[in-house]
């Protein structure tokens, strides 16, 4: 039997699984190549020989695939491996929306979206944005390794405190970024000369608010790619309670995820990695959960501080941020312990429920973008009913952002900039 013979890779369901893997990163690849270098793109669609290369290297892909799978074959690290392609896919498709994204704004709203690629490039260039998109990926491996004394709910309490580290770290930028760029832009007499051009006020601030957003929503989805791979491997730090270490709703997805990747592949190695590419989907499906959560109280205290920025200082700003985000979280909790006492209250009791329930009107109820009760459960929770309530505060959190930006415009159009 020849070396060739040996690895199996000439079969024909081992070359279709390549075939399809490869041609979906191909798929995938090509969009993000013809936005990096467009006329490259166009030269090498014309050169005969370009594209000649270019085949070439495909089916090169395709044979060393098919290898691997063949080599692989009956290895039960191949959904391991799966996972892997599924984590690659992933990465492609947000490279593609970190470019795109930017450009279809400035395709809908000219003025606003010149000025908002102008500020998500910044916030791109910053190296505080990179020092706590470090620290978050840090935070996270940290707390795999942590013991939390949660008698078999590691994993969970783990969950939750990776959602939370990304939630923060995205405020923590958009906050400092919208404080600091727009304070210092009409503070620096630098925001004149941009509305001298044919951009307006309204224009400028909705602008900087969606260009530092979108910079806080790349920082959220790559640390998201990190907490997948973090609890992929969590559960071998916790080999006693390994039965215990999941969480229901990736469960649920993962039951048609699975089968719809699987039945695009033909039968064999290829199979089960499509089992691991399934698996991955329903994992990051389930994960955006969390992350459009997170970015709900992002979005809207970024708004807050683009809305306060045109103002006040940046200390004055960042102080009230960190008070919205706290009282936003107390006061629900304020309230219904101020209502359980009953009429026995004493006057300063009073004066608390009073400032609590202020509170609790005035400002963004942040205690509903909480992860955890649908985490931390013995109850399995129905997927699609919490699909249901994630929209629904999100759409809540859309409403408060328009509110305070509507307030940051109004603040703005008589702050003078001469």
């Amino acid at each position: 039997m020849s070396a060739l013979e040996s690895l199996n890779f000439f079969k024909s369901d081992l070359l279709l699984g390549g075939l399809i893997l490869v041609a979906v990163a191909v798929l995938l690849a090509l969009p993000l190549l013809y936005a990096l270098d467009r006329k490259g793109f166009a030269r090498a669609l014309t050169d005969p020989t370009r594209l000649g290369y270019a085949v070439l290297a495909f089916l090169g892909a395709v044979v060393v695939l098919a290898a691997f799978l063949g080599k692989l074959a009956g290895s039960a690290n191949l959904p391991l491996y799966g996972r892997f392609v599924g984590a690659g896919y992933h990465l492609l498709l947000l490279a593609n929306l970190f470019v795109y994204a930017p450009a279809l704004l400035t395709a809908v709203l000219p003025k606003a979206g010149a000025v908002a690629l102008a500020a998500y490039r910044e916030g791109w260039r910053q190296p505080l944005f990179w020092l706590l998109m470090i620290f978050g990926i840090l935070a996270t491996w940290i707390s795999v390794v942590l013991p939390y004394f949660t008698f078999g709910d590691d994993f969970k309490m783990m969950k939750q405190i990776g959602f939370d580290i990304i939630m923060f770290v995205s405020l923590l930028f958009g906050a400092l970024a919208a404080s600091t760029s727009i304070a210092e832009e009409i503070e620096g007499r630098t925001a004149i000369t941009v509305m001298s051009k044919p951009i307006n006020r309204r224009s400028f601030l909705i602008g900087k608010f969606l260009g530092i957003l979108m910079a806080c929503a790349a920082m959220s989805l790559v640390l998201q790619v990190n907490l997948n791979f973090a609890l992929i491997v969590t559960p071998e730090f916790d080999p006693i309670n390994l039965d215990r270490a999941f969480d229901p709703m990736p469960e649920t997805a993962k039951e048609w995820t699975v089968p719809a990747v699987q039945r695009l592949l033909p039968n064999g190695p290829a199979r089960l990695a499509g089992e691991g590419i399934g698996k991955w989907i329903g994992e990051a499906f389930v994960a955006s959960f969390g992350i459009l959560l997170g970015f709900g109280q992002v979005m809207i205290l970024v708004a807050i501080a683009t809305a306060l920025a045109t103002r006040l200082p940046f200390v004055v700003n960042l102080v009230v941020v960190l008070f919205v985000y706290f009282f936003g979280h107390l006061a629900p909790v304020i309230v219904r312990v101020t209502d359980k006492a009953g009429a026995d209250r004493s006057t300063g009791e009073g004066l608390v429920r009073f400032l609590a329930k202020l509170f609790d009107t005035l400002l963004p109820s942040l205690e509903f973008f909480n992860m955890g009760p649908a985490i931390i459960r013995d109850t399995s929770l129905d997927l699609w009913a919490f699909v249901i309530y994630v929209v629904t505060v999100f759409l809540y959190s859309l409403l408060y952002t328009v509110i305070a930006l509507i307030v940051g415009l109004l603040l703005f159009e008589d702050r003078d900039l001469a």
